[in-house]
């Protein structure tokens, strides 16, 4: 007989005669002549009641069972009697696949903080918490690709490997297959060059843009930066859309389209794994995310951000002048006191932006962009891309950056270049806005941050 998910027994729209159900059991309760086991398997939040009746068969196997040993119950599925829910399983047989030891098994029936969770990250999963949290992950997930299918995107992957860096901030964990305190030169390593782990797939995602139009990736990227901030890990997933013919504007609506898009769709599909946020870890969750699908971005030059948040008496932590990067302080005053909802700022400095954005007529700013959302700050950076060879060349020049560590990115400039614009979402801060956790450990299965790399 095939196993039946929980989720799809709790909405059967009949009785069933023979079901098999396994899961994990919660609680198990002992009374007169038979006992309530209350199972789940991780398919949704909610447990099943499997009631069985103690003959010396299932006597036996409920003495070897406690919280989180698995199980496999055959038997009915009946309507319950009992408030709260519409089915229950008379279990006619009982099979103890793993026990779990009572004495050592972390996971008991109480609140656990999500420090001491993370300890035990490959059993939080087991959580009501962090079940919802990772089925959301999964659907967020499988919503990005539906997103950019429905809008004639090409999914692009783009290399983990790399020798340029996007960024040019330098800090990238570096590849090498030589042994450990080898002094050999470089040329002697596997590529013959420096190797790193990418920060972002966007040049790649670039050449594919300047061939099939609208392209994204949706991958892992990696930051060696030594920090240990709510908002920062090592290792995480950006999803990085380029478009062919776009200019910044573009660039914000397809954002704030996609930002909508993901919110409305998890809305509909996990609505019962957001309730849990919205009721346990973050009671004005429903409301933001009401806003979010309700109201338009806000959008704001950088020179105006900064003379807002001048005029303003909040005093913050760090002090506010033209030309400086938003911190998030900054960010999130924007767009939780400011404007009460997300936040487009475009059009920074060009001193603390990267190479490959357009310069505007100014000459001091470029065509950039960050959305700021409520409670964690930018989910969005992106910009409208150099595609002038002469101006995309002297940019380089400033930066101290070699034009032949980047001649193939140069070559999309000497043919056929075109306007073209992009940006990059971190997909774990798309999972903090919907479902109100404060710290990026908490939307990914593994994290990996400095002195950590467990599991």
């Amino acid at each position: 007989m095939k196993r039946t998910k929980i989720k799809n027994a709790l909405h059967a729209e009949a009785p069933v005669s023979e079901i098999r159900i396994g899961g994990w059991v919660r609680t198990k309760r002992d009374s007169k002549g038979f006992s309530f086991i209350e199972l789940n398997d991780g398919s949704c939040l909610t447990n099943i009641q499997v009631i069985v009746d103690h003959t010396p068969e299932i006597l036996a196997a409920l003495e070897r069972i406690g919280t989180g040993a698995s199980v496999l119950v055959e038997g009915e599925l009946v309507e319950s009697p009992g408030k709260g829910q519409k089915w229950e399983v008379r279990g006619k047989s009982l099979n103890v696949l793993g026990e779990a030891d009572q004495d050592t098994f972390p996971l008991q029936k109480k609140r656990h903080t999500d420090e001491f969770l993370r300890g035990i990250a490959h059993l939080r999963p087991r959580t009501n918490k962090y079940g919802a949290m990772f089925r959301i992950r999964s659907e967020l997930a499988q919503a990005i690709h539906q997103f950019f299918k429905e809008r004639g995107f090409f999914y692009v992957h783009t290399p983990i490997l790399t020798g340029s860096d996007c960024e040019g901030a330098g800090e990238m964990f570096r590849v090498t297959s030589l042994e450990h305190g080898s002094r050999a030169p470089v040329e002697e390593d596997f590529f013959g060059k420096p190797a790193s782990l990418t920060v972002s797939g966007q040049l790649e995602a670039e050449m594919f843009a300047l061939s099939l139009g609208d392209v994204y990736t949706f991958g892992p990227t990696f930051r060696a930066e030594n920090s240990n901030t709510p908002r920062h890990v090592a290792e995480f997933w950006m999803i990085e859309p380029e478009m062919a013919f776009a200019d910044l504007r573009d660039d914000m609506d397809l954002g704030e389209d996609m930002i909508k898009y993901l919110v409305q769709h998890i809305l509909d599909h996990c609505a019962e794994d957001v309730q849990l946020f919205g009721k346990w870890v973050d009671k004005t969750l429903m409301p933001t995310l009401e806003t979010i699908l309700r109201e338009p971005f806000e959008r704001v030059s950088y020179t105006e951000a900064i003379r807002i948040l001048k005029k303003t008496k909040k005093t913050f932590d760090y002090p506010v002048e033209w030309g400086i990067d938003l911190q998030t302080e900054h960010e999130r005053f924007l767009c939780e006191e400011k404007f009460k909802k997300p936040v487009y700022v475009y059009d920074y400095p060009k001193t603390i932006k990267p190479f490959y954005m357009r310069m505007n007529d100014d000459d001091k700013t470029v065509a950039a962009m960050d959305c700021l959302v409520p409670r964690i700050g930018e989910i969005i950076g992106g910009s409208q891309r150099e595609e002038r060879m002469d101006v995309l060349q002297a940019r380089m020049r400033e930066m101290d950056l070699s034009e032949e560590d980047y001649w193939w990115y140069l070559d999309s400039r000497r043919f056929g270049s075109v306007p073209h614009a992009g940006f990059g979402m971190g997909f774990e801060r798309m999972l903090m806005l919907v479902t109100g956790v404060t710290n990026i450990r908490d939307a990914l299965p593994f994290p990996r941050t400095p002195n950590h790399l467990e599991f």
